[in-house]
């Protein structure tokens, strides 16, 4: 019977069917972070219990860590005894932290998958929403709730209800200037900030094939932010290529032996899907949000959609109330509205890529007056690839503040923070209100190229 890659993993890490319906799944990889873990350590020392198999789980700390000075402690001193907890934590029960001083500390979306920790075929879990991202590799990954991490750490299993399984094609090119970040918004934008519910999506078609694994990251990254819960691309000679020699990726003879496997893991042809999307990348256009989900987004030269324009009460609402927080008005542009803050980072845009790109074009010229920029690299790996490529300097002296490893001003837990009702181009996952620190500020998502064109201009543009 010919199945998809979903229905493969879900029926080998099936243990059993739950009363209610739910399967209990053995959980491949469990990754973990200083925020909702501490409660799930104190309630297995309540219940008396011990981590069932500490080798399968790995640490880091990343959303409440300060970018700037580090010394211990730290002047925020909730934030240090976050991270002291996750430290004791970690020590007692044998556990893999990737802590600051190791070289390999970062947001854990990030350190997991240049670490090699994350393999086609895996089911992989966090306490964190944003962990569909390894879903690029071919895994099945979600976001869980700390009573869920307990029950991890407890049994190395969780119940979770069987998804419905959506096949979403991006077909053809992308044009010049088209960004992995843009597909994600895109695809958003045309299925809705809830269209996703209660699904898995498989992104596939010829602009997922071409697409880097970085690329792949960053649409899977935001799967949740359409309402699917899991979102994952079938591993093909990309995946294994970044897999390779990384410390933890199989090796010697036991790399083809896995090699062999992961490409059995992939989608059959012909397999079933509960739903079938497909776009044309040639319509996907520079974009970004102009209200406070990701949804509400548009290419850089639409105007401003009219709430009348919505198709029931619900979004017209929603529209009304977004352009008033943002205070924008209908039929105005994006493009031109000036901005007084730039944050290239995060676990969507963090990476040594985004970097990259974005520096090609900070190249011998100068953030605008007035702005406040920063660029946050994702981990101590991709830090240290940036410095010895020399990025860093390119980016300093274009006038960005070049930081330390962190969520940072993603959401905002240390003091990366907007002030007031400031505008920031972001290459962060969510425009929420409040999410970037300010409970008026206002987030404008992007790409990082875009973010870097917009830092230099001073206002929005691509």
């Amino acid at each position: 019977m010919k199945q998809s890659l979903f229905e493969k993993v879900w029926n080998k890490h099936s243990v059993r069917q739950l009363p209610d319906g739910s399967t209990q799944l053995l959980v491949g990889t469990h990754l973990l972070h200083e925020v909702t873990s501490p409660q799930a350590f104190g309630m297995l020392r309540s219940m008396n219990l011990k981590v069932k198999c500490p080798e399968r789980t790995f640490a880091t700390v990343d959303h409440i860590i300060p970018t700037d000075d580090r010394t211990e402690p730290y002047a925020d001193s909730r934030a240090y005894e976050m991270l002291q907890h996750l430290r004791s934590n970690c020590a007692q029960n044998g556990i893999k932290f990737f802590d600051v001083k190791t070289g390999g500390q970062g947001v854990i979306h990030i350190v997991a998958p240049e670490q090699g920790l994350i393999h086609p075929g895996m089911t992989v879990v966090c306490g964190d929403s944003h962990t569909a991202t390894h879903g690029a590799f071919g895994a099945i990954a979600f976001g869980i709730g700390t009573s869920q991490v307990r029950n991890v750490l407890a049994t190395q299993t969780l119940s979770f209800k069987k998804l419905k399984l959506r096949r979403v094609n991006v077909n053809g090119s992308l044009n010049e200037g088209v960004y992995p970040k843009d597909v994600a918004l895109y695809i958003i934008r045309k299925l809705g900030v809830n269209g996703g519910i209660g699904y898995a999506y498989e992104f596939g078609g010829k602009v997922f094939d071409d697409m880097s694994m970085e690329g792949r990251m960053t649409v899977c990254n935001m799967a949740i932010e359409g309402g699917a819960r899991i979102g994952y691309v079938n591993p093909d000679e990309k995946t294994f290529e970044y897999l390779k020699g990384r410390p933890y990726a199989p090796k010697a003879e036991e790399w083809d032996k896995a090699v062999e496997y992961w490409k059995s893991m992939a989608s059959d042809e012909g397999c079933h899907y509960d739903d079938v999307v497909d776009f044309d990348g040639a319509d996907i256009k520079p974009t970004v949000t102009w209200g406070v989900n990701p949804s509400q987004a548009i290419s850089i030269d639409e105007a401003i959609p009219s709430p009348e324009s919505m198709p029931d009460e619900t979004s017209r609402k929603d529209a009304a109330d977004a352009l008033s927080y943002m205070k924008l008005s209908a039929g105005s542009k994006m493009k031109g509205l000036k901005i007084d803050v730039a944050f290239i980072g995060s676990c969507t845009n963090g990476r040594i890529s985004d970097f990259e790109e974005a520096a090609r074009f900070l190249k011998g010229k100068k953030v605008a007056p007035g702005v406040w920029a920063l660029a946050v690299p994702g981990s101590q790996v991709v830090d240290k690839i940036a410095r010895e490529k020399g990025l860093d300097k390119i980016f300093i002296e274009a006038g960005f503040e070049w930081r330390l490893p962190g969520c940072s001003m993603c959401l905002a837990m240390n003091s990366d923070k907007l002030k007031g009702d400031q505008i920031c181009a972001s290459t962060s996952n969510r425009n929420f209100k409040g999410r970037q620190g300010s409970p008026t500020g206002r987030t404008v998502l992007m790409s990082p190229k875009m973010v870097a064109l917009s830092a230099v201009a001073g206002y929005i543009t691509d």
